[in-house]
């Protein structure tokens, strides 16, 4: 793999990584598996998209039809993790506390009736605008530093190459 694809998924990881503290932080909860969650402060689809399209942009130019494609691509991705995303969060919380209303109607029935409970849905599936602002300035943190290491990693190999 490139160094664009190991920069992008280091990128993802820290921002899943940094999800357990923050989440520690905001309701006083030590949870590891939100790690493995979607949704949250920062947003990893937007850390690794603005990564990819950082790093793309030091390396070949903006003038360029990878910045081009990257950027239009993760300006995509990022809209879509606080957009789409988002509101089928929102509407998963309606559908969640719907149940949670039918299920105190019916114990106040006598009625006999047996049916699997429905299983909860995943209620946290998009991004705030400030998750996709943080994951997205990660990113670029992410990519600029990938790209100056690289940068000396190619220096040192012409250097060495020399004598």
């Amino acid at each position: 793999m490139n160094k664009a694809v190991y920069l992008a998924l280091l990128s993802i990881g820290l921002a899943q990584g940094m999800k357990i503290p923050i989440h520690y932080f905001k309701k006083k909860e030590w949870r590891p598996d939100v790690f493995f969650g979607t949704g949250g402060m920062p947003s990893s689809h937007s850390a690794g998209v603005a990564t990819l399209t950082t790093y793309i942009g030091l390396k070949r130019g903006l003038p360029t039809i990878d910045f081009a494609l990257s950027l239009i691509y993760g300006l995509i991705v990022m809209y879509d993790a606080q957009g789409v995303r988002r509101q089928t969060g929102e509407l998963t919380l309606r559908v969640n506390s719907m149940n949670e209303l039918i299920d105190k109607i019916n114990e106040k029935e006598s009625v006999e009736f047996k049916e699997k409970p429905p299983t909860k849905l995943k209620e946290v599936l998009g991004h705030q605008p400030e998750e996709v602002l943080g994951g997205a300035l990660l990113g670029v943190l992410v990519g600029i530093i990938g790209h100056k290491y690289t940068e000396k990693d190619r220096k040192m190999s012409k250097f060495k190459l020399r004598f």
